[in-house]
């Protein structure tokens, strides 16, 4: 079928994400049952756990890493280079999107920019601010639920919880964010360094396997 030939790439993605955060909410859930088991402490349905806050903590401070991954890299790609690489621009290439007015007339153009330079200038950066806005809402998200967490467990051990913006400089939030980030940033730019030098046949993220190790871009 000719949607599922166009579409073929978002719809195994699509699947393998349904099929990995379904095994995560499963065994997260398993592991929640053991912990109250082991502690006494009274266990929660499958559906209680997908609201709760351990849950929805953990999704989110992943979700938070990879949209943090993909801004920076397409925001520092539209300016900083890595000769070679497939991932980079070519530095010696003319810019591509100059002269807006003329191309925003061209056949097949997005209609949005020929609503003027204001609608121009959103559009033109709207999916580094697309996912920049993914990734300050999943640490919102990743930090208020975090917070929950912490405030559960200091009132179980008879501590005193911490409100949610006190917990905002808590070492432990930033734990746990942190040690996300730094592998984003290290398989990017992996990912950028290897592509000079090795090959992945008819992938658009390779260049052509016949290609010169010095060739930058597709």
């Amino acid at each position: 079928m000719r949607v599922l030939r166009d579409n073929g790439l978002t719809i195994v993605l699509m699947l393998l994400f349904g099929g990995s955060i379904t095994g995560q909410w499963i065994a997260g859930w398993h592991v929640q049952m053991e912990d109250a088991r082991r502690h006494g402490e009274t266990m929660l349905s499958l559906a209680t756990y997908t609201t709760s806050p351990e849950f929805l903590s953990s999704v989110f401070e992943n979700w938070e890493s990879e949209f943090l991954q993909m801004s920076a890299y397409v925001v520092l790609t539209a300016f900083l280079f890595q000769r070679g690489s497939a991932e980079s621009k070519d530095p010696d290439s003319p810019p591509r999107d100059k002269d807006l007015d003329l191309q925003a007339s061209k056949p097949g153009s997005p209609h949005i920019l020929r609503w003027g330079p204001i609608w121009r200038a959103l559009y033109d950066r709207s999916l580094g601010l697309a996912l920049g806005i993914l990734f300050i809402a999943s640490f919102i998200i990743h930090w208020t639920q975090s917070a929950r967490v912490a405030a559960q467990e200091a009132l179980a051990h008879g501590g005193t919880p911490l409100s949610t913006l006190a917990y905002l400089g808590d070492p432990q939030l930033w734990f746990e964010s942190f040690q996300n980030w730094q592998s984003e940033f290290l398989s990017t730019a992996v990912l950028v360094v290897l592509s000079i030098f090795l090959r992945q046949r008819e992938s658009p993220e390779s260049k052509g396997v016949a290609a010169p190790h010095g060739q930058t871009g597709e």
